[in-house]
């Protein structure tokens, strides 16, 4: 089982058991937003994709990892659209209850991800897409490194009214 330690908090592979953690994250409609998501998930689909779960990356182009302490599993971190060809991968990354949130979790998760991303998978780059009101987001992975460098206009409707996407990057020099 891969699991990446920080030093609060550590990745594990997704698992059977998160189903639950799983059911109530995907048919939240707070992270709709960001997920893409427009109808709720059943259990039966998404146990369906917790048996899959254990394919290679390289395979089904993503790496999902489960968020976790002391107190259990606490959000999500993906790498996605992974293209070994271009040495390149989405990054994204949900914490479902606020008051998980600005305790630099986000941070360290991301950073575990970044080098994960960087010496075991040998990518180059790594990008993620912001909805431009997320000023939480936006601060965290430039803070990080990440670079703007560009956006989508008019990219995600929500709520009544189309968004820009800030898209972000972050290059290994190595």
């Amino acid at each position: 089982m891969l699991k990446l330690q920080g030093e609060h908090i550590y990745l594990r592979a997704i698992e059977p058991k998160d189903l639950d953690f799983l059911y109530e994250l995907e048919n939240n409609p707070s992270v709709w937003e960001i997920s893409g998501t427009i109808t709720p998930y059943s259990k039966h689909v998404l146990k369906s994709y917790l048996d899959n779960a254990h394919r290679d990356v390289y395979e089904v182009k993503q790496l999902r990892l489960c968020i976790c302490d002391d107190g259990g599993t606490m959000g999500l971190i993906d790498l996605f659209d992974f293209d070994p060809k271009n040495s390149r991968a989405g990054i994204g990354v949900v914490i479902i209850d606020k008051k998980n949130r600005n305790k630099g979790v986000g941070a360290e998760v991301i950073s575990l991800v970044c080098n994960y991303a960087f010496e075991s998978l040998n990518l180059r780059q790594l990008y993620a897409n912001v909805i431009e009101d997320n000023a939480g987001s936006l601060h965290l992975f430039k803070k990080l490194g990440f670079i703007e460098v560009g956006v989508k206009k008019d990219w995600i409707y929500s709520e009544g009214k189309y968004k820009n996407e800030i898209l972000l990057q972050k290059i290994n020099k190595k």
